[in-house]
């Protein structure tokens, strides 16, 4: 990792431990169409990207109520929980570590820009980051496009840029744009789905610092 001089950061399941309001939300949604809840566990190994494709899983027919609607239904939900929501133990260690040696670090989200800035800041960790950039709706598609303006705009280069993220999804999006990645496995997604990634797959943020 001697040539990284960026770091770019996924939000929720790498620095913000939302999971649980994740599953929280999803369930009362599923109770309220009479289908069979999500424990922890089966959370964790069904939940992927696109996340329409997760919410099929989960149990939703979208031939009977339109997705928009539902996602619009989970977000209401979430956000009056993502006030309890707080930052991994280890964040704003390795936040305070990259910043020291002075390492740009910047945000890419798939949640919705004014969201996703509001949650930084209530975490009160904006300062660590020299850009936070979140997606323009609530659907989640895609962080591809985020990465890649950033790269563009920015001058870039990808190969001293390393993007920690917690799904198969933020594997792709470094894929994408030729940097290197590292997956933590206490987010979204189980270490049994992101073991298919070809990328180191650490436990916790303290592994990341001992690389550098």
């Amino acid at each position: 990792m001697k040539d990284i001089n960026t770091i770019i950061w996924d939000w929720n399941g790498t620095l913000l431990n939302d999971i649980e309001i994740c599953v929280d939300s999803i369930n009362i949604l599923l109770k309220q169409r009479n289908h069979n809840t999500l424990s922890f566990k089966k959370y964790r190994d069904i939940f992927t990207f696109p996340v329409k494709d997760y919410y099929v899983k989960a149990g939703f027919d979208f031939e009977k109520e339109p997705f928009d609607e539902v996602a619009i239904e989970f977000i209401d939900i979430y956000r009056e929980k993502i006030l309890k929501a707080g930052l991994f133990s280890e964040v704003e260690h390795i936040l305070k570590f990259f910043k020291e040696r002075k390492f740009k670090q910047i945000i890419i989200s798939a949640m919705e820009n004014k969201f996703l800035r509001q949650s930084v800041e209530q975490n009160k960790i904006e300062s660590y980051f020299d850009t936070i950039s979140g997606i323009n709706n609530h659907h989640a598609v895609s962080k591809l496009d985020l990465a890649q303006n950033i790269i563009s705009k920015q001058n870039i280069n990808p190969n001293n840029c390393l993007l920690i993220g917690d799904t198969l999804h933020d594997f792709e999006v470094a894929e994408e744009i030729d940097c290197k990645c590292i997956l933590v496995a206490y987010g979204h997604q189980s270490f049994k789905n992101l073991s298919k990634a070809n990328c180191r797959i650490v436990s916790n943020l303290n592994e990341v610092k001992s690389l550098f």
